[in-house]
């Protein structure tokens, strides 16, 4: 028989072609390069500060602590090791007007994940999400992946990339489930101010959508405007808020996030989104058990 003509029953799947991401990107502008041009290329991709900087020598002894301990050699469970998420939680807590609690925090494999698995618990049919324009590409790419119509909202430069909350009402509607707030801002770089996080908070409340808030970059900030995160409007609007050792922590490499549900009122347990988060953890793949072994005493030591 003939290979070639022979019919079978697979193909790559086409709708994951429509997803371009800035990995993809990069992957084409690199298989196109002129193999035979000897000047050399420079990589613009993902920003990582620990090709420039290191991480304070205690993170590493952290690591190598509990390694050596053999206490974190086993399968973690699936939502993390209590012990990370109870660390996270009181680091977390001390720029929160209430306290969260270990059952708030949920680990990942770094912030993408996060992003994963959010898009993907809130991909109901006919649902979208307002993403910030310009944003963060991963969000666009992993909500066309999962199903989710994407509406963009605009920022605005001439006010410190502000969120044009206009274009935000204007652009939701009764499908819409979510709104993505980064701070500080990639790619723009601002700091959100206080004021302004509190009118977010308000618009998302009064479309009834709950608010993403990406905190990848919290703490490492420039300009006066000092960072505030979006769980101190948790009374306000529901809060999913992703972070991440990678940024302040100069370790990418490490791939530790996490989701934290921002919300005292429990809206996001009545609603479901916590024990779809639970059951997304289930069946994906968990932060390497020494590293969140570490985690206590990474945030109690390096500061």
């Amino acid at each position: 028989m003939n290979h070639k003509t022979r019919k079978w029953n697979f193909k790559g799947n086409e709708e994951q072609e429509l997803v371009i991401s800035m990995n993809s990107a990069l992957r084409m502008l690199e298989e196109n390069l002129n193999k035979e041009d000897q000047k050399p290329s420079i990589f613009l991709g993902y920003a990582d500060p620990a090709g420039i900087f290191q991480t304070d020598p205690l993170a590493a002894d952290a690591i190598a602590d509990a390694v050596r301990s053999f206490q974190f050699n086993y399968y973690p469970p699936a939502v993390g090791v209590l012990e990370a998420r109870r660390a996270i939680a009181k680091h977390l807590s001390c720029d929160l007007p209430y306290q969260l609690s270990p059952d708030d925090v949920f680990l990942t494999l770094g912030s993408i994940q996060a992003i994963e698995i959010i898009t993907s618990i809130v991909a109901q049919p006919g649902a979208n999400i307002l993403l910030p324009r310009p944003g963060y590409p991963p969000y666009e790419a992993n909500a066309v992946s999962n199903g989710l119509e994407v509406r963009q909202f605009d920022l605005i430069p001439e006010k410190g990339w502000e969120v044009d909350l206009d274009s935000v009402e204007a652009v939701a509607d009764d499908n819409t489930v979510a709104m993505v707030m980064i701070n500080p801002c990639n790619p723009c770089g601002n700091v959100f101010t206080y004021q302004h996080l509190k009118q977010v908070a308000e618009t998302a409340r009064k479309l009834g959508v709950f608010v993403i808030s990406d905190e990848a970059f919290g703490l490492v900030t420039f300009g006066s405007n000092p960072f505030v995160p979006m769980g101190v409007f948790g009374t306000i609007v529901p809060v999913l808020t992703i972070g991440t050792l990678s940024k302040r922590w100069v370790v990418p490499g490490w791939r530790l996030g996490w989701i934290v549900t921002n919300e005292p009122n429990g809206f996001f347990e009545e609603s479901g989104i916590v024990e779809s988060i639970k059951n997304h953890l289930e069946v994906t793949s968990n932060p390497p058990t020494f590293l969140q072994g570490a985690i206590p005493q990474i945030f109690e030591q390096v500061k």
